[in-house]
């Protein structure tokens, strides 16, 4: 892998790992729903923006549907997740639990679409288990009710992630492709669609305290500009010259980036369940991402 392209990895992680430092910093503001609301507007803004300059057709090949539905299930709703969780959960925890989302991808897929785990993706499975229990059970969080349901709001939202992998190959793959940035900006479209009418009543029964001052909406804007559209372009162009595979590696890099901001920015600390929990996490990721050899006939 070359340098540029193992920057840009570093570089992807880091800003995902920034994601959920800054829902921990506006949830509290502005609560979940318009947190959520805002940046998937903000990132839809930012792709189009990216659409414009890079003078891409919008040429959606009959697929536009499609791409939104992917995203109410792959930015919409898991959005509005780990904003619910950011009620709870220090950012660090959140960061660490997104790293289940492949082993939710061997669940849905040995459940829904006929996939047959081996034993590697099986182990995975159980010791990703393990290690969420150890972090939610051990961690410097009260374990009570409401951790356990936002710690379920996170697995709930990486779920989505797993199966709208599936639904990605289904929908636009199987059926001839699309360009990545396109999928990226309709599935924007979306989960703004999905909740525009959420965000709507809420705003007008039972608004927030406050909207916040300038430093809050510009965290906003990050969390939507940098941490959803650039993001977007970053995974794609990594897609592009290294593969999908090698690009899911950035899911073992996510979680320390997202304890370290947690840590520098919000003072959060950095427990030996994080250490342990994280690495049992990380372990069973690697046993589901490991390649596995082609069975002999």
């Amino acid at each position: 892998m070359k340098t540029t392209d193992t920057l840009r990895l570093i570089s992807l992680a880091a800003i995902w790992g920034a994601s959920f430092l800054f829902m921990r910093m506006i949830v509290p503001t502005l609560g979940a729903m318009p947190t959520a609301f805002f940046r998937v507007l903000f990132g839809a803004a930012g792709l189009a923006v990216i659409l414009l300059l890079m003078r891409v057709r919008w040429n959606f090949n009959n697929k536009l549907g499609a791409a939104m539905m992917l995203g109410v299930i792959n930015s919409g709703i898991p959005f509005v997740m780990f904003s619910l969780a950011a009620k709870a959960l220090p950012a660090g925890y959140s960061a660490i639990l997104n790293a289940t989302t492949p082993l939710m991808g061997v669940i849905i897929g040995a459940l829904f679409f006929a996939e047959r785990p081996g034993i590697y993706k099986m182990l995975g499975v159980l010791i990703g288990i393990a290690g969420v229990a150890v972090l939610t059970s051990t961690g410097p969080v009260q374990f009570n009710a409401a951790l356990l349901i936002a710690a379920t709001e996170c697995l709930v939202a990486t779920a989505c992630y797993g199966l709208a992998s599936f639904l990605t190959k289904r929908w636009i793959s199987a059926r001839g492709g699309l360009d990545s940035k396109l999928v990226a900006f309709g599935s924007q479209l979306g989960a703004v669609a999905l909740l525009l009418p959420f965000f709507s009543y809420g705003a007008f029964t039972q608004p927030p305290a406050s909207w916040g001052d300038s430093h809050l909406w510009l965290t906003l804007a990050a969390l939507g500009l940098v941490c959803t559209a650039l993001a977007y372009i970053l995974y794609f162009r990594l897609i592009a010259d290294i593969g999908p595979v090698k690009s899911l590696t950035v899911t073992f890099l996510i979680p320390p980036f997202g304890v370290l901001w947690g840590a520098l920015f919000l003072h959060e600390d950095i427990t030996l369940a994080h250490l342990t929990g994280g690495a049992l996490i990380g372990l069973a990721v690697w046993l589901v991402l490991r390649p596995e050899k082609p069975r002999v006939a």
